[in-house]
């Protein structure tokens, strides 16, 4: 007598279907609790119009958002009761994204550019070097001047200062002097800072 199998359905079926169907929200570490991995078992919960339903248990609350085909974002875990609120948890993320690529595009990054010049360079070549260290500083880079010292040019010192002091003063309606000269071994330094514009 062949073998029978007999299968049996019960309403757990839903709670499958309903874990299965959201299986896509799991979210990752740092990204809000949602839906079944919400660990309260109840909450205060917020609709998707900012009206507040009342302390629901987990299983009702999630019940409710589905029906609103939404998800159940928990946005106050540290409350008492917990805050949980409706909303498409998708297009949340997204629009948290932009919002962050936006501010990422409107913060200045300050580069720090650097010029070498030398204590015995030629007036062209301090001009060259001057348009484009104003470019930097027209642009909202820090500026280094840098000048290396070779060889004899060490008892000359004094030459190197006043080459780079020089290249600051031609640059004051740009910039502000961030560190004087320093001589460190052979190279001696100095940074420019672009002026803060006036709001």
């Amino acid at each position: 007598m062949p073998a029978r199998f007999f299968f049996v359905f019960t309403d757990q079926t839903q709670e499958v279907t309903r874990i299965n169907k959201r299986s896509d929200k799991r979210p990752t570490r740092n990204q809000g609790i949602v839906n079944e991995d919400i660990r309260a078992r109840e909450m205060m919960v917020i609709d998707d119009q900012g009206e507040k339903l009342g302390i629901l248990s987990k299983n009702e609350a999630i019940d409710r958002a589905y029906e609103r085909e939404l998800d159940l974002v928990l946005v106050a875990p540290q409350a008492k009761p917990p805050v949980a609120k409706f909303m498409d948890y998708n297009k949340y993320r997204f629009e948290q994204q932009k919002k962050a690529r936006e501010a990422k595009k409107k913060q200045k990054t300050t580069t720090l550019k650097e010029l070498r010049l030398s204590p015995k360079i030629d007036t062209h070549d301090l001009e060259t070097k001057l348009r484009n260290g104003r470019k930097f500083l027209e642009n909202g880079d820090k500026l280094k001047i840098s000048i290396r010292f070779r060889g004899r040019e060490m008892a000359h010192t004094n030459r190197g200062r006043e080459v780079i002091l020089d290249f600051a003063k031609r640059c004051n309606d740009l910039a502000d002097i961030e560190s004087h000269p320093k001589q460190e071994g052979r190279t001696m330094s100095m940074t420019l800072a672009p002026k803060k514009k006036d709001k």
